[in-house]
């Protein structure tokens, strides 16, 4: 049941938005959603398997974002300007990915463990975010591996690849220093532009 598993989800983030992670109650989560109590639980476990799903949506969700930057138009320096935006305004707009990003935790989150859940959880496997979640270093890896694939084209060689990874690799972590103090009105083009030379990338 995918619509209802959203609605959860849903309804997880909105209670979030007004309360401490500590205060949300699964009844008024299923309340929400407009499903029984028991649909919850046979979806996600328990509060923490609720906590893990929304984490790992969140996350999903940033992801498709530095995808959908990587895919549009311009020269590969002014897509790695709208990875660098995306990544600043996702965190600004979410403290979930501001969270899962800098590795700063509030104790109005969830903390889901990043450690994979044991194999022997009850929940239906497929229903279950039961892989490790990225931590703050495995973002920018995968940001940058996404990056270098995106810009370097299929006609690149492995050494074009590897020269590519260093600019993408910077912008990815000056995207996430302007997490804590962002630039001005289009200074984010212009600090892309004076760490990643237009010859890099």
């Amino acid at each position: 049941m995918p619509a209802a598993r959203e609605s959860l989800l849903d309804a997880a983030y909105t209670a979030l938005a007004r309360r401490p992670w500590s205060a949300v109650r699964m009844v008024d989560v299923a309340a929400t959603a407009g499903v029984s109590r028991q649909t919850l639980y046979n979806e996600f476990g328990s509060k923490d398997g609720l906590a893990r799903a929304l984490v790992r949506r969140e996350a999903d969700g940033y992801l498709a974002g530095v995808e959908r930057a990587l895919a549009g138009p311009g020269e590969p320096g002014e897509r790695l300007t709208a990875v660098a935006e995306w990544t600043s305004s996702a965190a600004r707009g979410n403290a979930l990915v501001r969270a899962m990003l800098t590795g700063c935790w509030s104790e109005r989150l969830p903390t889901p463990p990043l450690a994979a859940v044991p194999p022997s959880s009850s929940v239906p496997a497929q229903r279950r975010a039961d892989g490790p979640l990225p931590t703050p270093r495995d973002f920018v890896r995968i940001v940058r591996d996404r990056a270098v694939t995106a810009l370097a084209g299929p006609t690149a060689t492995p050494a074009d690849a590897a020269e590519l990874a260093r600019p993408c690799e910077l912008a990815v972590r000056l995207a996430l220093s302007c997490v804590a103090a962002p630039p001005g009105e289009g200074g984010m083009a212009e600090l892309i532009r004076a760490v990643v030379p237009r010859q890099a990338v």
